[in-house]
């Protein structure tokens, strides 16, 4: 399978994300077709730019004869600036506020104008889901409705065309996966329409949540909300380069020239030399682990339930024979990163170990998903997982399985069986 990967060392905004598209090969005339297809008075500018000795596309939307301009970094960041970003006001209650929004484009408007153009209808589905998440992030941040959230005139014009030919574009890269590399979003101060923050921008963060984030020093916002909400509805997983065999880059250049760093973002397309690796989200997770000599068996299993209850992704002992031939147990835990410091200290407090080994490791997992089956017992979950969109196991959830049988007093097995035949009968054609 083709896959296309962004490397993000210099963060990312839509204007990058184009000019990489371009850059890697694809046609800068189905960018411009969807540009008139809005009907909202823009146009392209498509140019070779040179970022610290790279070569890269530049790619600038014009509106009304001028270009977005960036928001501009505090002087505190080197006289540095941002990548250009959406500017976005919601309404308040107060009159004069509102009257400042009147010229503003509210999502209503924005489905709208990308509902009635002329595009291919997944493209318009890609658009408008990267354009909620940008709504709904600034929602949050500002405690307002999304339908409250609107993006200023000149802001608006430049968001649509950047997402809507994001979305174009992904799709002309015909690519099965696109993956993305951790994000380095910059630093310093941006004054932008509510005041200064420090980067990443506040709507940014919202959007970024659960995604591998990091600063290199560079004393600027180089992670802007539309790229932000860009890579998020189309990349499917963060992660390191993946295995592949590469077939072409393309780079896409920001607005400013930084001395001593390449403000581009890179895309590299090519064959995943696995299908296994393309196939299956790979994630990071932390191993603990203790030996136990001393601890009774009772608390083991307390032991157990805790650090379960506590977010362990898997917990199980292990007979191991100690020093001065002790039988005892080998606990191991295995956890998300961000959860080892909390179950650390569940081990130190609940079992009589002096010490908790700690080690990261890779693992490859199933794409999965819940599905409800309706028995003569009651709704039971069946646990599905699939490779390449092919259901590789299925098996009834234990504890619904469990409480069923208890309550109706009938054989655990047989409500276990039932809830799988159930389960193959729904997916008989």
């Amino acid at each position: 399978m083709r896959i296309a990967y962004l490397d993000c060392f210099s963060g990312i905004s839509g204007d990058m994300f184009l000019g990489a598209l371009i850059d890697a090969g694809v046609v800068p005339s189905i960018f411009q077709q969807a540009v008139d297809a809005l009907s909202i008075g823009a146009q392209l500018e498509i140019s070779q730019v040179n970022r610290s000795g790279i070569s890269a596309t530049k790619v600038d939307v014009i509106v009304k004869g001028q270009k977005d301009a960036p928001r501009a970094d505090e002087p505190s960041a080197s006289h540095q600036h941002s990548h250009h970003a959406n500017h976005v006001h919601h309404d308040h209650k107060h009159d004069h506020v509102r009257h400042e929004h009147q010229h503003g484009r509210g999502l209503t408007e924005i489905r709208e104008i990308i509902g009635k153009a002329a595009l291919n209808q997944s493209a318009k589905r890609t658009a408008i889901a990267i354009f909620e998440k940008l709504g709904e992030a600034e929602a949050k941040i500002h405690d307002v409705p999304i339908e409250d959230i609107h993006f200023h005139e000149v802001g608006a014009v430049d968001a649509l065309v950047d997402i809507t030919c994001a979305a174009v574009g992904a799709e002309a890269l015909n690519v099965g996966e696109i993956v993305c590399s951790p994000l380095n979003v910059g630093g310093g101060t941006v004054t932008c329409a509510h005041g200064t923050f420090p980067v990443p921008a506040p709507a940014t963060v919202e959007l970024l949540k659960n995604v591998p984030v990091y600063s290199s020093g560079l004393q600027s916002e180089l992670v802007t909300p539309t790229g932000a909400a860009i890579v998020r509805t189309l990349a499917t997983r963060f992660a390191s380069f993946p295995e592949m065999k590469i077939e072409k880059a393309g780079y896409g250049a920001g607005t400013r020239d930084f001395s001593a760093h390449a403000n581009v973002l890179r895309i590299t397309i090519g064959e995943a030399a696995s299908k296994l690796a393309a196939n299956t989200s790979q994630e990071t997770i932390s191993i603990l682990e203790a030996n136990l000599d001393d601890l009774n068996p009772q608390v083991f299993g307390y032991v157990m339930d805790c650090l379960l209850e506590a977010g362990a992704l898997d917990v199980f002992g292990t007979p191991v024979q100690m020093k001065k031939n002790r039988p005892g147990n080998l606990l191991t835990v295995l956890a998300k990163p961000d959860d080892s410091d909390k179950l650390t200290q569940i081990i130190f407090a609940e079992t009589t170990t002096l010490g908790v080994r700690r080690r990261e490791e890779k693992r490859q997992v199933l794409a999965r998903k819940w599905q409800t089956v309706p028995t003569r017992f009651g709704d039971v979950r069946i646990k599905i997982a699939s490779l390449n969109g092919t259901v590789t196991s299925y098996a009834p959830e234990y504890e619904d399985c469990r409480r069923i049988a208890a309550q109706h007093r009938v054989p655990l097995k047989l409500v276990m069986q039932e809830a799988v035949q159930e389960y193959l009968q729904s997916e008989k054609p």
